[in-house]
């Protein structure tokens, strides 16, 4: 099972999610959304399993600074991805997959120690 974590390498969250798998040596692969850009297929495919609300982090500066116009815009999952393309830092973070699977998404040590302590 190759575990990857999406998100942005100078995000706290991020830092802190790398930094726990680390301690707990746990292999992962990282993917910058910021260097690497994401896939509309990618972004379906986590809508599908855990919805579009979820993964638009309306409470960063991203969503903040994006116009209104544009942010009232965003009302369904079509809405959404095409935002979240655009504008990756507004995906919330880190989402953690496997095998094309959503593992779990943002960081709790509760759900990791669940998810990676076997």
């Amino acid at each position: 099972m190759e575990l990857i974590v999406y998100g942005i390498k100078s995000c706290d969250t991020i830092k802190k999610t790398l930094t726990w798998l680390e301690k707990k040596k746990i292999p992962y692969v990282f993917h910058d959304y910021k260097k690497e850009g994401i896939t509309e297929t990618k972004l379906k495919n986590w809508t599908k399993q855990i919805g579009w609300e979820p993964l638009v982090n309306k409470k960063g500066t991203t969503w903040k600074n994006l116009p209104e116009a544009t942010q009232k815009k965003v009302t369904n999952e079509k809405a959404a991805i095409a935002v979240m393309k655009d504008a990756t830092s507004m995906i919330r973070r880190p989402v953690i997959e496997a095998d094309g699977k959503v593992l779990t998404l943002g960081f709790d040590e509760t759900v990791y120690k669940d998810l990676f302590d076997k």
